[in-house]
């Protein structure tokens, strides 16, 4: 699943641990994220959207989920 994770996150000049610290979960699941190793939980996409003051469709592409 790809992700604006990495885009969103230069846009605001935070690092994935800062990324991490405020959604509740470790550096290592937001670099498996963006490179598309890990799908978040519905719970953690909530999070990572609702940081960045998107909707979860705005941060993660579903389009190549059947």
């Amino acid at each position: 699943m790809k992700t604006r994770i990495r885009e969103l996150r230069k846009e605001r000049k935070l690092t994935q641990e800062e990324l991490a610290l405020a959604v509740g979960t470790t550096r290592q699941t937001i670099t498996s994220i963006e490179v598309g190793k890990y799908t978040a939980s519905l719970v953690l996409a909530y999070k990572i959207a609702r940081y960045f003051g998107l909707t979860i469709e705005e941060v993660f592409d579903f389009s190549d989920v059947d």
